[in-house]
């Protein structure tokens, strides 16, 4: 595992409150297991790392569109601080191999887990925020938010697979995608939720998700290519 001072050199950042820094490396599962440690989990920064970044991603996007209406605005800012794009940020700046766990959520995956990971991205933003203000955050993530910002407009990664199937089906059958849950299991507070997509008669994929909109999400992802590979 690298240590505070390893990422910071790594990521070219110096903290003035070492503390804030270790609570935002600092994952629930580490304090479950270390209860006397006397630090907070990183949740609360991840909630202000979040709202700090939904500004300086769509400030970003202001000043480099500015013809551009606010739903697209709002659908490319949604791509830049989309869970999966966050956790590769993440691992750019080695925040797995920083992050403190319990025993079981490493021994399980989590340090590469993209939920920890983009949540870890999160609370380092918010630390940085409270420690040394916008200007620094704005420093330390625009690179990343450049690093994708091309790929996002020139694949249209801002728009979800339910939309892009859509476009697809419509144009090209002139049909609309519909989505059926098929499944649920698991306790209230832990669903599995199974969604099936059906263009016209025929049903062409299923996903499965933490929420139904997760499961269709899937589900049109894989109807997507399931079209690609047949040459549709």
């Amino acid at each position: 595992m690298n240590d505070l001072k390893t990422f910071q050199e790594s990521n070219n950042l110096k903290f003035n409150d070492q503390s804030l820094l270790l609570r935002a490396l600092t994952h629930a599962s580490y304090l479950n297991e270390h209860p006397r440690d006397g630090l907070e989990d990183n949740e609360r920064l991840e909630f202000l790392g979040d709202a700090v970044l939904d500004f300086i991603s769509g400030e970003l996007l202001y000043h480099r569109f500015p013809e551009a209406p606010e739903g697209y605005l709002t659908r490319l800012r949604a791509a830049l601080v989309r869970t999966e794009t966050l956790a590769e940020f993440a691992k750019q700046c080695e925040i797995g191999e920083t992050l403190r766990l319990g025993h079981g959520e490493a021994e399980n995956g989590g340090r590469n887990r993209n939920g920890n990971l983009c949540a870890a991205f999160e609370a380092v933003t918010g630390a940085l925020y409270l420690d040394q203000g916008v200007e620094a955050v704005r420093e330390f993530v625009s690179p990343f938010f450049e690093s994708i910002l091309e790929e996002i407009v020139r694949d249209e990664l801002d728009k979800d697979p339910k939309s892009k199937l859509q476009e697809w089906t419509q144009a090209n059958l002139g049909l609309t995608p519909s989505y059926q849950t098929v499944d649920s299991q698991g306790p209230d507070h832990q669903k599995i939720f199974t969604v099936a997509v059906s263009i016209g008669d025929k049903v062409y994929a299923q996903g499965m998700g933490a929420s139904k909109q997760i499961a269709a999400q899937q589900a049109a992802e894989q109807a997507l290519e399931m079209l690609s590979e047949s040459g549709a």
